[in-house]
């Protein structure tokens, strides 16, 4: 631990303690609730915008484009200027960026506060969380954490419900500003409350910068063009493209004396295996906030709000998975939870293509429920497996490239739902030309790979994590 490091411990007070999880909590509830909203808001911003729907995802990909490109950097910013310091202008970056969103008046101008925005949120939650994993020791890292991730659970449901509120009774501009008391709370309390950690030795691996962030550049466009086109070439071409820029990032980081992101995480098994689980298993867990409100609106016919109403006890039920993680992961150990943890969640979505077409939609609430219930305990469980075993030195660089990842895995996720859906839907004799049908059929696909990916933490050890149990 650096001498610098050792400057910003100092300064933790039990306010600190109590205080953090929730300013990072405050960051992750707005980054989330403003990536969902927008998707129940694209049509009404495209009527008031005098655009097209279809060239309103513009929006989204200049947001995810940003975030792809300099998540990577939030580590060495950290280092370099102070977790506190860049903390507060992530929040500063992102609220401005609200604020210019809700003035833009044609969608170039929409789309530049997008990126103003994705630079802002590019670093807020990463550094957030860097600074909770420096400030509580192993033992009690899981309880702080376990408190901060629950609005990435809660902001999918509440964004489609909210959003569709808000266009249906104010107005779009509505979705933007919300952002604003928000972001305004996290500055004032991370003002007072936020360590500022940095490091005294600092060398930023330009190179393995830029072939990085070219990659994940180039993996997301792949994502985006693979979640809304039917021709295959390109999308396989920048998928190679980014896939041998990994390659190059690779042959870099092998001789360079200190890359970005050093080789020698991946020796750490937790890691190892917390990066490839969190990947696996968000392909389907990602997938279910967009397809079941599609379904809802597509194929029953229903509103925007309804389908929002749906999905919502989710977020209810995620609560009381936080309130549980804790002592199933001190009884049954992370190996268990995870992999059992995998496998139920794989069955619950599966179980989603149970109801024919002229089911209730009702059906779908107890299920969606008890899934709110897992998926709060698998986020908690991933999260935390990740950075288990990670030397202080290297917790920078390790909590970037967790955060990367997920972003990556979300994507992934979204992008491959879509695709099965497509592939489903272009299949009449399938599925008998009932659309609702290649939503079943999508369903089934999406658990089925949930739950094979629950085989990938039977890597752990069964005292894997041990560490991170609370006294």
């Amino acid at each position: 631990m650096s001498e610098a490091t050792n400057k910003g411990s100092a300064e933790i007070t039990v306010s600190t303690k109590k205080l953090l999880p929730i300013i990072l909590a405050t960051a992750i509830f707005m980054q989330m609730l403003d990536s969902t909203i927008l998707n129940t808001s694209l049509p009404a911003i495209a009527r008031d915008l005098n655009e097209s729907p279809l060239n309103m995802q513009n929006a989204i990909i200049s947001y995810v484009l940003t975030l792809a490109v300099f998540m990577p950097v939030s580590g060495f910013l950290a280092d370099k200027f102070g977790t506190r310091k860049v903390f507060i202008f992530s929040l500063i970056l992102f609220s401005l960026g609200s604020l210019f969103c809700s003035m833009a008046e044609n969608l170039a101008q929409l789309v530049v506060a997008r990126m103003i925005q994705g630079v802002g949120g590019s670093l807020m939650t990463p550094v957030g969380k860097l600074a909770l994993i420096r400030t509580f020791p192993k033992n009690e890292l899981l309880k702080a954490m376990n408190f901060a991730i629950i609005p990435a659970l809660i902001g999918p449901v509440l964004g489609p419900l909210v959003g569709g509120y808000m266009v249906d009774y104010l107005s779009w501009h509505w979705i933007f500003l919300i952002n604003l008391p928000i972001g305004l709370l996290g500055i004032i309390l991370s003002i007072k409350y936020m360590p500022d950690y940095r490091s005294a030795i600092i060398d930023f691996d330009l190179k393995g910068f830029l072939i990085f962030a070219a990659s994940s550049l180039l993996l997301s466009i792949a994502l985006e063009l693979f979640g809304n086109t039917v021709h295959v070439t390109p999308v396989l071409v920048v998928f190679s493209a980014g896939f041998l820029m990994l390659y190059f990032y690779y042959r870099h980081a092998s001789t360079d004396n200190n890359p970005i992101f050093p080789l020698n995480l991946f020796r750490v098994r937790t890691f190892r295996v917390g990066i490839l689980g969190n990947l696996a298993t968000r392909l389907g867990i990602s997938a279910i906030p967009l397809l079941l409100p599609m379904m809802i609106q597509i194929a029953y016919g229903r509103s925007a709000v309804t389908s929002g109403w749906i999905v919502a006890p989710m977020a209810i039920t995620a609560m009381f998975g936080k309130s549980a993680v804790i002592r199933i992961l001190n009884k049954f150990g992370y190996r268990t939870t995870l992999m059992t943890n995998t496998f139920i969640i794989g069955l619950l979505i599966c179980s989603m293509s149970i109801p024919a077409a002229h089911a209730s939609i009702y059906w779908y609430m107890p299920i969606i429920a008890v899934l709110g219930f897992f998926n709060s305990i698998q986020f908690t469980a991933m999260n935390t497996i990740s950075i288990a075993d990670l030397r202080q030195y290297h917790t920078s660089s390790g909590n970037s490239l967790v955060s990367v990842n997920q972003q990556l895995a979300i994507g992934f996720g979204v992008a491959f739902g879509l695709i099965v859906l497509k592939i489903f839907q272009g299949d009449e004799k399938l599925i008998q030309n009932e659309i609702h049908n290649a939503f079943r059929y999508t369903f089934l696909v999406v658990g089925l790979l949930t739950f094979l990916s629950g085989l990938i933490f039977r890597r752990l050890h069964f005292k894997d994590g041990d560490n991170m149990k609370s006294d």
